[in-house]
């Protein structure tokens, strides 16, 4: 080779790593006019609950990568709800079913984007080099597995006929705003719970703020009864009452007075009766509480159904979304029978959400623990099939949980969990629980088989501890779903339980299946360290225990 050539080759080095150097620039300045675009339109949008997502996420990223990929889930999220309504307005061989359906996926797609905002306004921008090093956020963890969550929701809702899975396959292209969401939830580090509870502590000596030998766990529940007198006697914002004696005569008009996005509790009582309606508490509506009339019976019944027409998520006959959401002395009521396939009576997304001496009653898929954290106490739950599903962080707490008389043929099932991701702190778990039969079922019961529960998607989660299980349920206690569906990837667990059903020499021997031993990982279940409940559950004035 010449000099002259050795020469050229030299100088054309010089210039590729000049060019390159110049393209690095550029692509720094890019980045950062990225952020400064993405972080000031999402700057109006902090409210009063911004504070709840201020926390730092904890992972190897910096806060901007965290920021532009939530940003990014904002935009597909938006994306998706501009292409969902095309398709709605331009399409004309839409049944009743599938345009409820995309209907379901516009209000999730929207929730997403509700949800995410607060989370960008939430989270300190820092432009600087440095990884975060942040303590870890259940409330983030939460906020995108209900993201993923949503989107489930509205693909599930195409998937009741041939024609529904068609228009499903139609909606493929519409950007994967679960995609984005699951990278999110990738970069957050959350709280140890059920899959990592090796190292949580368990101690007899409660720190005195938690006590939970009063079933309070605070001071000021020391006496319960007197408590729970107060709060029967609370002074409502709004009186409901059916014959006109209050101030409204449906619950939906009660809600619909209720303030936007506020921090303080709004009291709708409910006079004893029967209500036959379909009642929707939207995101808007915060720190809602419907309060029953006590001894007496206040009964919110509806009928919708899939076979008449409906989704399962439209179904509800009520539907909560709206953070902080109490109901006491209520139940919830689908009456479309063991022959209408899907039929929710409550479906629940609200964070915070607490339920005190509430009845859930229907057949198939009763009550809908869809996503965010739910706590239930003193409640009674009744159906037939997959009646306790979703995919929430959801604690049941001294409940009653009946499965009642199906259809001939019809297997019964208490619990189907929807986790589809490994990352999401989301499951169900039964604690110090009955479970057990109705009396339309009692005397029958020997003709039918009854499981704990089955997998709805991949991850489920279910945990069945310190419960009584009647026997009702079949010996190998779990049901599987087509083939072996989820069975090595399924996280169901079983502690300490008593009854007639709850021997565990004849349980599956599924991978995923296991009897928990130490109380060290039962604790990780717990209101404690499942639903954070340490930081909220007081604030409900209903009793509960935060540990084993």
């Amino acid at each position: 080779m010449t000099e002259a050539n050795q020469y050229n080759i030299s100088i054309s080095k010089k210039k590729k790593k000049l060019i390159l150097a110049i393209f690095a620039s550029f692509l720094l300045v890019a980045a950062i006019i990225a952020v400064v675009t993405v972080v000031n339109p999402h700057k109006n949008s902090t409210r009063n609950d911004a504070a709840d997502h201020a926390k730092l996420v904890k992972s190897t990223f910096s806060k901007n990568d965290f920021l532009l990929q939530v940003n990014r889930s904002i935009d597909a999220a938006q994306s998706n709800k501009v292409a969902l309504s095309k398709k709605l307005a331009t399409s004309n061989k839409l049944d009743v079913r599938q345009t409820t359906a995309i209907n379901d996926c516009l209000k999730n797609n929207d929730r997403v984007v509700t949800d995410l905002e607060k989370v960008f306004a939430g989270v300190k921008v820092d432009t600087g080099k440095k990884p975060l090093q942040p303590k870890a956020d259940q409330d983030l963890n939460t906020k995108f597995a209900s993201c993923m969550s949503g989107v489930n929701s509205c693909l599930d809702g195409f998937s009741h006929s041939k024609q529904d899975k068609k228009v499903r396959e139609a909606l493929s292209g519409i950007v994967d705003v679960k995609g984005e969401c699951k990278k999110a939830l990738e970069m957050i580090k959350s709280e140890p719970t059920a899959d990592r509870a090796t190292g949580l502590k368990t101690t007899d000596r409660k720190l005195k703020e938690d006590n939970d030998s009063n079933e309070g766990g605070a001071e000021w529940l020391s006496v319960t009864d007197r408590r729970l007198f107060q709060l029967s006697s609370l002074t409502p914002d709004v009186v409901v009452a059916a014959d006109g004696s209050g101030d409204y005569k449906t619950v939906s008009a009660a809600v619909a007075a209720a303030r936007k996005y506020s921090s303080k509790r709004y009291i709708i009582r409910i006079k004893a009766g029967v209500y036959r309606e379909n009642v929707e508490v939207p995101k808007e509506k915060s720190n809602i509480m419907f309060l029953g009339d006590g001894r007496k019976t206040t009964i919110i019944t509806g009928s919708r159904n899939v076979v008449g027409g409906s989704t399962t998520y439209h179904s509800a006959t009520v539907a909560v979304e709206g953070q902080g959401f109490l109901a006491r002395d209520i139940t919830f009521q689908n009456t479309a029978g063991p022959s209408k396939y899907q039929a929710v009576a409550l479906r629940v997304e609200s964070d915070f959400a607490a339920f005190y001496k509430c009845g859930m009653v229907g057949y198939q898929n009763t009550l809908y623990v869809h996503s965010n954290r739910q706590f239930f106490r003193n409640c009674f739950i009744a159906g037939t099939i997959d009646f306790i599903f979703g995919n929430a962080a959801a604690v049941f707490q001294d409940c009653d949980i009946r499965a009642r008389r199906p259809n001939p043929g019809q297997t019964i099932t208490i619990t189907a969990q929807g986790r589809s991701d490994p990352t999401q702190n989301t499951g169900i778990v039964i604690q110090k629980c009955r479970i057990g039969v109705t009396s339309d079922l009692h005397p029958v019961r020997s003709n039918f088989s009854a499981y704990l529960g089955r997998p709805w998607k991949e991850y489920a989660r279910t945990v069945i501890m310190q419960s009584s299980i009647s026997d009702v349920i079949h010996p190998a206690g779990w049901n599987g779903l087509k083939g072996r569906f989820a069975l090595s990837t399924l996280s169901f667990a079983e502690y300490e339980n008593s009854g007639a059903g709850a021997g565990t020499s004849e349980r599956v021997t599924w991978e995923g299946y296991k009897m928990i031993t130490s109380a060290t990982e039962a604790q990780g279940f717990t209101p404690r360290n499942f639903i954070a409940g340490s930081s909220w559950l007081k604030s409900t004035t209903f009793p509960f225990s935060l540990d084993l």
